[in-house]
């Protein structure tokens, strides 16, 4: 039976011992880096239900543009726009970034979620600082939930059609 290593120290030394290198371990001392493109943006894909949203964003005013709209004008319901503020409410970054997104699929509730994860994993790429504040949140887990799909012989996903003795 192997020896049961309890603590880090001595997993560090057993991994030098063995001559696989320090390469396997995780560095947890170094911070993570910012990922920004030759124009200072950072990119992310958010998705949520049938939606997929790729987002951009960059320092600015606080500009929101949805497939080439304002978020006004995109996104009318003031539900589905608080939605997209979220991350910015949550981490006080709020009028500090512009956002650029394009969306695909699904209704405006799912592609509103889908712009808010795109959005929340962009902030943490911009300033991985953040990610603490958003993970708690919940924003940088993909809501996995869909539609089910309707079976044969059924009126709908589970629904049964009416039953008939005679």
């Amino acid at each position: 039976m192997a020896e049961q290593l309890n603590s880090l120290e001595e997993l560090r030394g057993a991994v030098d011992a063995s001559g696989t290198g320090e390469d396997v371990l995780l560095d947890t001392s170094a911070p993570r880096e910012p990922v920004r493109d030759e124009l200072g943006r950072s990119y992310a894909t958010g998705k949520r239900k049938d939606a997929v949203a790729r987002v951009w964003i960059r320092p600015g005013s606080g500009k929101v543009t949805v497939n080439g709209k304002d978020i006004n004008k995109y996104f009318a319901r003031p539900v589905l726009q608080m939605i997209l503020k979220q991350p910015f409410e949550i981490t006080d970054r709020e009028g500090q970034f512009d956002v650029t997104a394009t969306v695909k699929g699904g209704g405006l509730s799912g592609q509103a979620g889908a712009v808010k994860h795109g959005v929340s994993k962009a902030l943490q790429l911009y300033e991985p600082g953040l990610r603490g504040v958003l993970k708690a949140a919940g924003f940088l887990t993909r809501d996995s939930r869909v539609v089910e799909r309707k079976k044969y012989g059924r009126a709908k996903a589970r629904k049964s059609f009416q039953f008939s003795k005679r």
